[in-house]
């Protein structure tokens, strides 16, 4: 099985399973029915077509007509789920759209209103009790990881500007720029003066 037959199944499938699971969600799939939305992936140079119906289908290529052009970087995505977002990727060129605004308006309500309930889900098969611990453990280990990456890179920070001295630290950095400042005035002055001098002779 191909890689992008195996991608585009695993989210047409879980896109679907969301929709179906939240009604609001079902009606803002009727609203897109009939339309094909591409979305491109920037870093990967590959091409998703959302084709909407009684369910969204996703597919790897497409030989119709598409009706709304997206190209983005993968760091984009999570902000796609925002509607009010999409005006100001754009102008931001973090986001190229080619087609009707409104469409990609739509499609970014469906994906903010896609909101799984993994709690749910594996209480269904687990339990309330082992779900919610499950859950809770790993939101707890998410937040640990977190905080780990973000002390490492304040260390990493700290070792690059003060023992490597590979770049400089703030203060030295506003220290910088003062004298700059400082050294504009001063010039300016100085040209000042010179052209007073220079009328009176």
């Amino acid at each position: 099985m191909p890689i992008d037959v195996f991608v585009t199944g695993v989210v047409e499938t879980s896109l679907n399973t969301l929709v179906n699971d939240d009604e609001q969600s079902q009606r803002r799939l009727a609203r897109l029915r009939g339309k094909v939305i591409s979305v491109t992936l920037n870093e990967l140079g590959k091409t998703l077509y959302f084709v909407f119906s009684q369910q969204l289908d996703v597919l790897g290529a497409y030989e119709g007509e598409v009706d709304c052009q997206l190209a983005l970087n993968l760091s984009v995505l999570p902000e796609l789920r925002q509607q009010a977002n999409l005006t100001q990727l754009i102008k931001a060129d973090k986001l190229s759209l080619d087609g009707d605004i409104q469409l990609a308006q739509q499609f970014s309500s469906l994906l903010s209103g896609l909101k799984p309930d993994v709690e749910e889900k594996l209480s269904q098969y687990t339990g309330d009790v082992v779900a919610h611990t499950l859950v809770t453990g790993a939101k707890t280990g998410l937040g640990l990881v977190k905080r780990s990456i973000e002390r490492r890179q304040r260390d990493l920070a700290e070792v690059i500007t003060e023992e490597w001295k590979l770049a400089p630290q703030a203060l030295e950095i506003a220290f910088f720029a003062d004298q700059v400042d400082d050294l504009k005035t001063d010039a300016a002055r100085f040209e000042a003066r010179l052209n007073q001098l220079l009328e009176r002779c």
